[in-house]
């Protein structure tokens, strides 16, 4: 009936008091165990007994006390308010849109803040750091499928740790890399990918072309390795076959917005490919030499005549020398 007007601290100071006591009983009893000699025990009760009948149950009232003085323990004194951000809710980016405006309020905060910087998907966007401001705001001006993502808006304090608010701004998937063709010899292995933006990141598959329909891959023969990580895929078929490999090959990206596909034609070549080229110039040189045979074959000689023929018809002479001799002779006559 005393404990009931002696408050928390009454109640803590009776239990330390009780326990205390408890504590100084327990001693005492490891003490006269610990003796083993028959003149420190005052009743003709062995040691080991009274080892065994007393010490269990001090040691369960020292237990208890223990126990009751954790719970009589004053609790920390919690902050009297957290900071909060008001901020705002997820953006869906749609062909219409000329201009995002993301912004952020600090409230309830205890700690002055010294500044704020904005996040996307995991790595601060420069020239957003601001000092000294329980707002701060982030436009994207003609926004693109490539903007979506992650925003987080951070708020920095002097004495407390930094908060933030995360701000999902989505879109459509639109593939934004590829392979339009490959080309590879039989027995080697194909690598097709497909890159894409938007956020969500979306769910790939993988198609190909089979009599005008395209059929979903599986991996029944154990060559086609896909694999997918974010907004990245990939196709490796492995040991290309010239007659069952090439085709065309879609790669799909869908997430609860839309979906978006691109096609990617394989081209696989026999052994003999690399040789082709050389058997080209070979054959080109073989043709040309053919044709200047046939045409040195073909091709008369210039008749050129002997010095021993007699020479057939009269001998040109110069004419010129002839008229000048026939002057002369008719001057010396005169």
């Amino acid at each position: 009936a005393s404990y009931k007007g002696a408050g928390r601290g009454g109640w803590r100071r009776r239990a330390g008091g009780a326990c205390g006591a408890e504590r100084a009983a327990v001693a005492r009893t490891h003490r006269v165990v610990s003796s083993g000699g028959p003149s420190s025990v005052p009743s003709p009760v062995p040691p080991s007994t009274m080892a065994t009948a007393r010490g269990p149950a001090r040691l369960g009232a020292a237990v208890v006390c223990a126990l009751l003085a954790l719970s009589l323990r004053p609790e920390p004194v919690r902050g009297q308010s957290e900071p909060k951000i008001h901020s705002t809710e997820e953006v869906i980016l749609r062909p219409s849109n000329t201009e995002i405006n993301l912004y952020c309020n600090l409230t309830l905060t205890s700690s002055p803040c010294n500044g704020s910087y904005w996040i996307k998907d995991g790595e601060e966007i420069t020239g957003t750091r601001n000092l000294a401001a329980n707002s701060t705001e982030y436009k994207i001006l003609k926004p693109k499928t490539d903007n979506s993502g992650e925003y987080q808006c951070v708020f920095t304090f002097e004495s407390s740790p930094p908060v933030n608010a995360t701000i999902d701004v989505k879109a459509r998937p639109e593939i934004t890399g590829h392979k339009k063709s490959e080309n590879k010899n039989e027995g080697q292995d194909a690598l097709i990918y497909c890159k894409s933006v938007g956020y969500p990141y979306p769910i790939w598959s993988w198609y190909k072309k089979v009599k005008d329909e395209f059929v979903e891959l599986n991996n029944d023969t154990g060559r086609y390795l896909i694999s997918n990580k974010d907004n990245y895929t990939e196709l490796i078929i492995k040991n290309l076959h010239i007659e069952n490999d090439p085709g065309v090959y879609m790669c799909n990206a869908s997430n609860f917005l839309g979906h978006n596909y691109v096609t990617t034609l394989l081209r696989v070549r026999s052994h003999l490919a690399p040789l082709w080229p050389f058997l080209g110039v070979v054959a080109e040189i073989i043709i040309l030499v053919v044709i200047i045979v046939v045409y040195e074959k073909r091709k008369r000689p210039d008749e050129v005549p002997d010095d021993d023929e007699p020479v057939s018809g009269p001998m040109k002479t110069n004419s010129t020398n002839n008229h000048k001799d026939k002057n002369l002779r008719q001057r010396n006559t005169n």
